[in-house]
């Protein structure tokens, strides 16, 4: 099976198309090398996917015919993903909460006050 085609088939990605764009990127790696989307896959191999600046690590432990419901993904691979991952994601989220969200119009007299304390300091 192709690997773009396997990636949509266990809900890594939401269209084909977008897990050929991630293969082309470089954003996937089968047994460590950076592969193209037409690459073929097989039982026990090695994938890594960078999704949402996390990389997922993942063993293939069977081939899906097509894809598959979510609650039967973990037949078709091995999440080995280190939890390290996920908590730098969590301290990534936790240092944009400070930043204006976009959209919400010029900044305050507060935020101004609060920028020229900034400034000042140095």
């Amino acid at each position: 099976m192709r690997v773009d085609k396997f990636l949509w088939s266990v809900r890594y990605y939401k269209t084909r198309n977008i897990a050929t764009e991630a293969c082309k990127k470089g954003r996937v790696r089968v047994n460590g090398h950076i592969v193209k989307p037409s690459r073929e896959v097989y039982a026990m191999d090695q994938l890594e996917v960078r999704k949402n600046q996390v990389t997922y690590k993942l063993t293939i432990n069977d081939l899906p015919k097509s894809r598959v419901g979510a609650k039967l993904v973990d037949i078709y691979r091995t999440d080995t993903t280190p939890k390290e991952s996920f908590e730098a994601q969590e301290l990534l989220k936790f240092s944009k909460d400070y930043y204006r969200k976009k959209g919400t119009g010029r900044p305050t007299k507060k935020d101004r006050r609060d920028l020229d304390g900034f400034y000042e300091e140095e």
